[in-house]
Parts: C-alpha cells; sequence; structure tokens
C-alpha cells in the first residue's frame, strides 16, 4: 500500500452497520472491515505519520520563527498530530467511501493479507521512516538518479505504479490543497494583514511547477528505495494491484480520505504558525 508524500496512506476498517442486513453478504464484508486494520499494519503507519509532522514542525519554527517555536508551539504541532486524532477522521471519509463496497474492501484485503502484500507493507514503512532522515532521503535520490542514468528497466516499472496509481498528479494535487489551507489559516490570524482570497491562490498556484518537479523526483527515490527488495515479477503482482478495479477504488477512496483529513490538518498548522508569528498565545 503506497504511502503518498504528503500524507499517510492507510485503510481504516468501516463501522458495522447499525441494521442488521438479511443477506449473506453483509456478514462477510463486516468481517474483513474489522480486519482490514490489522491487515494494514496501522498502528506502525500512523507512528510514521506523527513523527514526519512533529518533523514538519520543527522545520517550521526553523523557517518562521527566528527564536525558536517554543513550548506552546511544540504542544500545538503535537495535538494537531494526535495520532487517535487523525486515525478516527480519516476512518470516518474511507467509511463513506468504501463502507458499502465489500467487494473492495474484500480484493484490499486478499491482497495486502498475503504474504508479498504484508512484505509490501513492512518494506513502505520502514522506507517512509528512513526518510525522517536527510541523509538517508539524499542517498534514495542519488540511487534513483543513478538507476535512470543506467535505464535500469526496474525505472519503467516504478513509471508504470506512479501511471497506475496516478502518483504524481494526486500527490501535486494534495500538496496545492494543503498549502492553500495553511496559508488560508495564516490569513484568518492576521499574520498577512489584509491579504485578499485571490491574492493567497495565485500565490500557491504559482508553486505547481516547483512541486510537482520536486514530487516527481521524491516518488521514484522513495519507491526505489520501499521496492528495491523485490523481484521484478513480484513488484508485476503489485502494480497490477493497483491496476485492478479494488486498487482504483482504494486509490480513489485513499486521496480523497487524505484530502479531507490533511487539509484540516495544515489549517490547524497555519492557524498556529499566525498565532505563533504574532507573539500570541497558541
Amino acid at each position: 500500500m503506497f504511502l503518498p508524500r504528503f500524507a499517510l496512506a492507510v485503510l481504516l476498517a468501516a463501522s458495522a452497520p447499525a441494521v442488521a442486513e438479511t443477506t449473506t453478504e453483509a456478514p462477510v464484508a463486516e468481517a474483513s472491515a474489522d480486519h482490514l486494520g490489522e491487515v494494514l499494519q496501522l498502528d506502525a503507519l500512523f507512528q510514521v505519520l506523527r513523527e514526519e509532522g512533529l518533523a514538519h514542525g520543527d522545520t517550521l519554527a526553523a523557517d518562521m520563527f527566528p527564536a525558536g517555536g517554543g513550548a506552546d508551539w511544540d504542544a500545538a504541532v503535537s495535538r494537531i498530530y494526535d495520532v487517535a486524532r487523525l486515525r478516527e477522521a480519516f476512518g470516518v471519509a474511507l467509511e463513506q467511501s468504501l463502507g458499502q463496497d465489500p467487494e473492495t474492501i474484500a480484493g484490499v484485503t486478499a491482497f495486502f493479507g498475503s504474504e508479498l502484500g504484508q512484505r509490501i507493507l513492512g518494506l513502505e514503512i520502514e522506507a517512509r521512516r528512513a526518510f525522517l532522515d536527510t541523509a538517508s532521503e539524499e542517498a534514495a535520490r542519488v540511487a534513483a538518479d543513478d538507476a535512470a542514468a543506467a535505464k535500469d528497466p526496474r525505472v519503467g516499472q516504478l513509471r508504470r505504479m506512479i501511471e497506475a496509481a496516478d502518483l504524481l498528479e494526486m500527490n501535486v494535487a494534495g500538496a496545492l490543497s494543503g498549502n492553500l489551507a495553511f496559508m488560508t489559516g495564516m490569513a484568518s490570524t492576521g499574520a498577512y494583514g489584509a491579504m485578499p482570497d485571490d491574492q493567497i491562490l495565485s500565490d500557491v498556484w504559482g508553486q505547481e511547477d516547483q512541486i510537482r518537479a520536486d514530487t516527481s523526483t521524491w516518488l521514484y527515490s522513495y519507491l526505489g528505495l520501499a521496492d528495491h527488495p523485490l523481484t521484478e515479477a513480484e513488484l508485476d503482482s503489485y502494480i497490477a494491484f493497483w491496476e485492478s478495479p479494488a486498487g482504483q477504488r482504494l486509490n480513489a477512496a485513499l486521496f480523497a480520505a487524505f484530502d479531507t483529513v490533511f487539509r484540516d490538518v495544515s489549517l490547524e498548522l497555519g492557524k498556529a504558525a499566525g498565532i505563533a508569528m504574532q507573539g500570541r498565545d497558541i
């Protein structure tokens, strides 16, 4: 299950329906949904998300607050990236998309519950965690550049995966949405003065080309590191899952949930940053 750059790919168990159905399909779907959290290794995934968020908070503090963010900023970032809160909100968003789609839930569980699926999840979590270290991320970028220069056939496989899941455009859209929410949050505190909404929107869209270039580089670096231990046949199987109806449906639901949940995260961060910049209590 690919972990997008600007969020964390997870699928939460859909809650049981309030009224029991009389068909035979409902208990099967319900059981599959209950098992998804374990299958998708949610505890480890959400912990990575929190670590990324705290690191992002440190970066924002260094860039925006010359004197440092201080204890109030650290506490605000920790609250915003609370694992239980994000997990619950993400679960609600995904339940709305997939709660009534037992066929997709079954397909996702079948793939990620397999030995290969579990191994892929572990590799992707570890690669994401490795990217918390700047030196490790840079090493992965160099390896990706070398692979492209050497015309390594695996680069073509990674390109197929990126295209199958529309990873580049989805991540760019998510980044732009998050940046707009962050700047909107800051503006709501008066940090920008009387900046009109259309100027904020223009500033965000002005970042699109750079975000697309950075995201493309990141995707090949991250996927190259995460999927390096897989054989070509195993990687083909993974790509085939994303090309399947279940993979396509899951992918759409994941990115929709990302946009819902992490747009709110960015808005809250923007508000906290705007307040801190003005020396007010967060």
